[in-house]
């Protein structure tokens, strides 16, 4: 069929809607007609070949839509279901067997080939194939191609364009505290980048009872917005010391902390925050062979770090769940986002990169 996608074609290029070819489902493949897609940091650091991503490229990986048919061996969707494409995973590993898809010995293969894992690749133009399958749907586009394993059925009462943003940043933060961390009713939490997971987290955090929830981020909107989602302090980390004030606040640290910069001074600053036995939460994500240091005294007094993917979350478990507590009222989310066209896509990639908007979702025609 033909659609029309947002192509990236260089190291650090813009993106171009171009008209492209998209293959038949095989038999464990979903086709969706996109009705919305959140631009998230990893395409852009993916676009900037962070990971070893190959161009040109389909990217997008937070898109949400409607089924429009199903290869011969999909059950747990059909055509005219409205779902939400999350990661991909090989679901035969200890990790998956486990529980644990976003620890996937085979995540890289499943979500940053470029194609599927057996080489092959959906896309086209003109004849010549395209990469895609990021994230196993490449959802920048009119229609997405994704596997049964990272399709998710979701009520048709929530706002479908909304949606797909939980595919990733957001229950990427919102994962991380409720699944992750797990704070105690009554507890302390700072949250280190006030984006779209730091924001997630201090939902997640309002939602866990903690008493004590600190947000740092040095942009004045984003430190407002943390407060009326349930932050009780915030910190300009250009005007104040963090770790000072948040032990003054706290007198001793926070029990936990979550870093969503993938900056290592900022990583340092989350951990030296913590009081004895707290544990920090890296979730930002760096360019490969990034590198930070930090006190080992300061980790030998019971002190932990934890790197945390996606949550540490069953898509197929938690994005419904995290859509009952939306309806409920209990997790706006959708106060992070604006919308944009999807014609518009570099705009809002801009607008994103610029610190302008929080989540920008692109909604399609």
């Amino acid at each position: 069929m033909k659609i029309e996608a947002a192509v990236v074609r260089k190291e650090g290029g813009t993106f171009g809607i171009e008209q492209l070819q998209l293959a038949e489902p095989k038999s464990d493949e979903v086709v969706v007609k996109i009705a919305g897609v959140g631009v998230c940091h990893t395409d852009l650091v993916c676009r900037d070949q962070y990971f070893p991503v190959p161009l040109p490229c389909v990217f997008g990986h937070e898109g949400s839509g409607v089924v429009e048919h199903v290869g011969s061996a999909v059950t747990r969707v059909k055509a005219g279901d409205h779902v939400v494409l999350s990661f991909s995973s090989c679901q035969r590993c200890p990790s998956c067997i486990a529980g644990k898809p976003a620890y996937c010995h085979q995540l890289y293969q499943h979500n940053f080939l470029g194609t599927r894992t057996d080489g092959s690749s959906a896309w086209s133009a003109d004849g010549t194939v395209m990469h895609g399958h990021f994230f196993a749907q490449s959802s920048f586009g009119t229609y997405a191609l994704a596997s049964e394993r990272n399709t998710v059925k979701v009520k048709q009462e929530a706002p479908l364009w909304l949606l797909g943003p939980l595919g990733c940043g957001v229950q990427t933060g919102a994962g991380a505290v409720i699944n992750s961390l797990r704070p105690k009713a009554g507890s302390s939490l700072a949250v280190f980048g006030a984006g779209t997971v730091g924001l997630s987290a201090v939902m997640a955090a309002r939602l866990c009872g903690c008493a004590t929830i600190v947000a740092v981020d040095p942009i004045g909107s984003r430190r407002d917005l943390a407060l009326e989602l349930g932050a009780t302090h915030v910190i300009d980390p250009k005007v104040e010391n963090p770790v000072e004030r948040i032990m003054a606040l706290t007198q001793g640290g926070v029990m936990c902390s979550v870093e969503c910069t993938g900056l290592p001074t900022v990583v340092r600053q989350a951990v030296e925050s913590l009081t004895l036995t707290g544990i920090c939460g890296i979730m930002g994500v760096s360019r490969l062979g990034t590198e930070m240091k930090l006190d080992m005294n300061s980790i030998l007094f019971g002190r932990a770090v934890r790197g945390i993917i996606e949550g540490d979350s069953v898509p197929h478990e938690f994005i419904p769940r995290l859509i009952d507590l939306y309806l409920q009222g209990r997790f706006p989310f959708d106060k992070l986002v604006t919308p944009f066209p999807f014609t518009e896509i570099q705009r809002a990639v801009e607008a994103s990169e610029q610190g302008q908007v929080i989540k920008a979702v692109l909604k399609m025609p």
